[in-house]
């Protein structure tokens, strides 16, 4: 992905105290060319209407930072709007000197103005900094908002698998294309679970040497799995791999059960825990959204995300049980006793993933949820994974939650949440209500 480009348009009037807004332009101007971006910018403040629009003509970026370097009037952000559809974020100076004599910026009623005039006309979320330059939380702020406005490119350019079909009561991770493309530009394709079994049963040994290596590098145990399972195991990973790679997957939802126990006789959860361990996110059960979930929490994140149902809580220890059958990311087990492989619970084939998750300090629960009406809502939580064994057969995560576990639980489930879960490895919060902010989604917050 090509660094992202971002406008910075410095306003103001020249009535203000010149010098101080001199060194703010200036100190503001040296942090965001430390940034990993594509910088435009002019080489002087826009001090009126016609060098603004002169400096915008012909220009485009991926966002727009909107820097009241001293008081501007609404005009100057109802002509930026009339320039630029991109994402804009406002950027409020603090006062330099308070000390009973000159006001030497006003910026904040700049902000003010120009807050008025960007609802009058967009009506949607507008981003905010309020700081000086030189204060850690703005950087802090900005690469927050560039990893969420990345996440949103990213998704344009992506294109999202299904695999077979949702199993019957388990329409909530159903998508239609026209859904995916419009809310969060994501490309949906579709192929049939039965089409990935005939080119996995193609597969001569040969042809199967390096998937055979990489899974049984990453999966401890898979040499006591039935031989006929293992080999079978290995040749869908293939086919899921190729299929992938040929067409620049950016994720998967992948029907699971009963499919690939009753007329594949082995089941796809190793498959999946593979993938997501090669950071292409992978959902059992068709689940779509789940499957974006995981996307996005991986990017933000960098590291292979975990979708779990939730299966137990513990109001001693406010926390919540997330688990699933096995797909897992190998990365994602417990040191001492790594990436083991097992058998299904219920259908005592294998290879499934077999393993609690190691522990963090720091986690956000995540999950791309879809209304009755058709609109989209963000679930969004924070927590700490704890230091937990496998809890039940198959994988396993247990996370301390930050609310009051019971009362958070009998909310989310009168509230008609998914039972799919999304836990990500890393505080990512903030960057989840940035990118809800720049997909207009509604935010809750748990």
């Amino acid at each position: 992905m090509q660094k992202l480009k971002i406008m910075y348009l410095p306003i103001g009037v020249p009535t203000f105290h010149m010098p101080s807004a001199q060194a703010m332009f200036d100190a503001s101007l040296s942090l965001l060319k430390s940034m990993d971006v594509n910088l435009v910018s002019p080489e002087t403040m826009l001090l009126n209407i016609t060098d603004l629009r002169a400096f915008m003509l012909n220009q485009q970026a991926d966002l727009v930072v909107v820097q009241h370097v001293t008081f501007a009037n609404s005009a100057y952000m109802t002509e930026i709007l009339k320039q630029t559809q991109a994402p804009i974020v406002l950027w409020t100076l603090r006062e330099p000197v308070i000390d009973g004599g000159r006001l030497r910026l006003n910026s904040l009623t700049g902000a003010f103005s120009s807050g008025y005039a960007y609802q009058q006309m967009r009506g949607n979320h507008l981003m905010t900094l309020i700081g000086s330059p030189d204060e850690p939380i703005i950087k802090r702020q900005l690469k927050e908002i560039l990893s969420a406005l990345s996440v949103k490119i990213k998704m344009k350019n992506m294109s999202l698998l299904v695999i077979g079909h949702t199993p019957e009561g388990f329409g909530f991770g159903r998508a239609l294309d026209l859904d995916m493309a419009n809310m969060f530009g994501v490309t949906l394709k579709s192929v049939e679970a039965r089409e990935f079994m005939n080119i996995a049963k193609q597969f001569k040994d040969e042809d199967i040497q390096k998937e055979k290596d990489t899974a049984h590098q990453k999966m401890l145990g898979l040499d006591q799995i039935d031989p006929s399972n293992q080999k079978d195991f290995i040749r869908l990973f293939k086919a899921y791999q190729d299929y992938i790679d040929q067409h620049q997957i950016g994720a998967i939802a992948s029907r699971c059960w009963p499919d690939f126990f009753t007329e594949y006789k082995t089941p796809v959860c190793g498959v999946l825990g593979l993938l997501n361990d090669r950071k292409i996110a992978a959902a059992c059960e068709a689940d779509a959204y789940g499957a974006l979930s995981m996307y996005v929490g991986q990017e933000l994140s960098g590291i292979p995300t975990y979708l779990g149902d939730p299966v137990s809580i513990d109001e001693k220890e406010n926390t919540i049980t997330f688990w699933h059958c096995g797909t897992a990311a190998c990365s994602l087990a417990r040191k001492e006793t790594g990436a083991q492989t097992g058998v299904h619970p219920n259908r005592k084939i294998g290879p499934t993933m077999e393993f609690g998750l190691r522990p963090h300090s720091e986690a956000t629960l995540f999950r791309i949820g879809r209304r009755p009406n058709g609109t989209f809502r963000f679930f969004v939580s924070e927590g700490t994974i704890l230091d937990k064994p496998q809890q039940f057969l198959g994988t396993s995560v247990v996370v301390q939650v930050k609310h009051d576990v019971e009362t958070m639980i009998k909310q989310m489930i009168q509230e008609g949440w998914e039972p799919h879960y999304v836990v990500i490895y890393g505080n990512v919060k903030q960057e989840i209500m940035l990118l809800a902010q720049l997909l207009n989604i509604e935010l809750c917050q748990y």
